[in-house]
């Protein structure tokens, strides 16, 4: 799977995964559901912008890094998207190279920083350090807490997605992670899975992220600014305070598109109905190669769904080894007080 679709579906389901394990974060991010889904996008990906504007319309066209070569609104011409900062300008792919690897940690350096790139053994160790962080700096609210688990989620999902860590086992058309494959991950993880299976309300969900606000934490567990809390004293290398501004204005801007492309995703995941059933649209069909029946049949056939269970438990396990390093979120309570049958029952009323 990719982008937003993905990500999220990865992280609902290790979510359900850890609550199967009763693990102590759960209902942390049961409560900020949200922060924790923007968590696992936003948290990580950074080049959340337009490609592109087309030359005719002015309008935005495209996302971060993918190459546009005429408008889908003209079929003309395009110019490249750039974010202007400080009387400076950025494009998406020169922001993907200064900021990718340290949202992404164990994957995405360029060659010059990559001797900053953590080591999956130490990953446990440096997602508590930023937990601890969270509750000593960025708390006593919860939710930069979520946003920072669902940039976990995120780390994982990517590493395994991508073949960086091994444990997932699917075989599409032609590989795990490819531009065939992606849309049939994307279309049956959204349909029969999200909808069908998880009753889930991808339009409710997605636009919820699309809301939330930057969480300066996630500067924090970049390591752009300078080093300080836990995470600065155990991982006091590649820092860079120097950034920090353009930092923040990638993050207002990754806030600002997605307003914007959430409705173009749902729009590109919708089915039409055709005499032999439903169906994705031409682009997809053209790119894949097959009918969304017949992605159906492939996904099953590849054992789709388990691949997602993998993927689930694999968001678990991280939380778990986690949740053992950081003894204070063993302290968070799901627990709400009384129910309102115990409560009435407690305060009925009685006579003078």
């Amino acid at each position: 799977m990719s982008g937003i679709v993905g990500h999220t579906l990865y992280a609902l389901l290790g979510m359900r995964a850890a609550e199967a394990r009763g693990l102590p974060m759960v209902p942390i991010l049961r409560r900020h559901l949200a922060s924790y889904l923007a968590g696992a996008y936003l948290g990580c990906d950074i080049q959340a912008m337009p490609e592109a504007i087309c030359v005719e319309t002015g309008e935005e066209v495209g996302f971060g890094t993918v190459p546009v070569e005429k408008s889908p609104y003209t079929g003309g011409p395009v110019r490249p998207f750039r974010l202007s900062v400080r009387g400076g300008q950025f494009t998406p792919r020169q922001i993907h190279e200064t900021f990718y690897g340290r949202s992404h940690l164990v994957l995405g350096w360029t060659k010059e920083d990559r001797r900053w790139a953590i080591p999956w053994s130490r990953l446990p160790e440096y997602f508590a350090r930023v937990v601890s962080d969270g509750f000593d700096s960025y708390g006593p609210g919860e939710r930069p807490l979520a946003y920072v688990f669902g940039w976990m989620a995120h780390v994982v999902s990517d590493a395994m997605i991508k073949g960086v860590q091994p444990g997932l086992n699917l075989r599409l058309l032609d590989g795990q992670y490819t531009p065939r494959n992606r849309p049939i991950q994307d279309l049956v993880g959204f349909h029969d899975v999200g909808c069908k299976e998880l009753g889930l309300s991808w339009a409710a969900l997605l636009t919820d992220v699309a809301e939330t606000a930057v969480e300066p934490i996630q500067s924090h567990y970049m390591r752009v600014g300078i080093p300080d809390g836990a995470l600065g004293q155990e991982f006091g290398d590649g820092w860079t305070p120097e950034k920090a501004w353009l930092l923040e204005a990638v993050l207002l801007e990754n806030r600002r598109f997605l307003r914007r492309y959430v409705p173009w995703t749902l729009a590109d995941m919708e089915l039409h109905q055709t005499a032999a059933g439903p169906d994705c649209n031409e682009n997809i069909r053209r790119t894949v190669g097959l009918s969304y029946p017949e992605m159906v049949e492939l996904a099953d056939r590849a054992n789709f769904r388990h691949a997602l269970w993998q993927m689930g438990e694999a968001v678990a396990d991280m939380f778990t080894a986690v949740a053992r390093r950081e003894p204070r979120l063993a302290s968070v309570s799901g627990e709400r007080g009384p129910s309102w049958e115990e409560l009435t029952q407690r305060w009925r009323r009685t006579a003078p």
